[in-house]
């Protein structure tokens, strides 16, 4: 059998992209598509299910299997694909928005069972697709249409968030950065469970700027790395250790001038799809099914 040879080429739809010219989106799109081929996957093995919001149109752009679902409920979707398909890569695409408000239960529950699903949240701070409103990421003052006064939200720290559910990896990445961002790709595709990848994107139209301050001054990209020290915060990065994880998440540009980004936590368990199939493959036996529909010790007719 001669080797698969794809390209980004070949994960490009016939779709015409309709993003906001200048939307972050665009990056995040060639960056995955140039990515799929390191997969050596069929492309019908591939499953991109997304909800609502500016990225759920990804399904639309990949020429791989898709699911343009509803409201935050992608990743419900993606676990029941997983669980019935383990020969599928299954990738969840979704907004900080569709994620964390309407999504934030089957978000949270999906880490917490370590489903085989990698999850790339793209964050822009903002509701996009329905003109500007603030989100649950958008900062505390956050002037919006439906907060003309400033919201009084404290907002969501997503990799904060994911480690509390325990999920087993969580990384963080950004629009603009290729590299960066394909090396945690790559190390998500990789891992077996619940992968949950937090990606800066710039929202050029309703929140122009948000993450400029990494995005533009790259000396406050603080790329951690397991086993070395972690710029000046005195961490030494572990990735199998949820502290270490869970204090890196807490270090943001406001308070230490730094924006850590790659894989935070990798660690592993064993997959809710795995741990399923095995009660299956168990619950098979060699009953007599006749049996035990005919048994009047199991069975009673009130």
């Amino acid at each position: 059998m001669s080797e698969l040879k794809l390209t980004a080429r070949d994960f490009k739809s016939d779709q015409e992209v309709r993003w906001c010219p200048g939307c972050g989106d665009y990056a995040i799109l060639a960056a995955v598509q140039s990515f799929m081929p390191d997969l050596g996957l069929e492309r019908e093995q591939i499953v991109f299910v997304s909800g609502i919001g500016c990225a759920a149109r990804f399904p639309y752009y990949m020429q791989t299997y898709g699911m343009h679902s509803i409201h935050g409920r992608a990743p419900a979707i993606a676990t029941g694909l997983a669980v019935t398909r383990p020969d599928l890569s299954v990738w969840v695409v979704s907004g900080d928005g569709d994620a964390l408000s309407i999504g934030g239960n089957h978000l949270i529950h999906a880490l917490r069972r370590n489903v085989n699903i990698k999850i790339l949240m793209l964050n822009n701070q903002i509701y996009g697709l329905t003109k500007g409103q603030y989100s649950p990421t958008s900062e505390q003052g956050k002037v919006t249409g439906s907060t003309p006064m400033g919201s009084v939200d404290y907002p969501f720290n997503p990799l904060s968030l994911a480690l509390g559910a325990e999920a087993t990896f969580v990384a963080r990445a950004m629009d603009i950065d290729k590299p960066g961002l394909t090396n945690v790709l790559r190390r998500a595709a990789a891992h077996k469970g619940a992968a949950f990848v937090e990606i800066y994107q710039n929202c050029n139209i309703y929140n122009d700027g948000a993450f400029d301050f990494v995005r533009e001054e790259k000396e406050n990209r603080l790329y951690i790395e397991h086993g070395r020290p972690a710029g000046d915060t005195g961490i030494t990065h572990d990735e199998t250790d949820f502290a270490t994880a869970f204090a890196l998440s807490r270090i943001n540009y406001a308070e230490h001038g730094v924006v850590p980004l790659g894989v935070f936590r990798d660690v592993p368990r064993d997959s809710y799809d795995e741990l399923v199939q095995a009660q299956l493959d168990n619950a098979k036996g060699d009953g007599d099914l006749q049996a035990l529909v005919g048994s009047g010790d199991t069975w009673s007719i009130q």
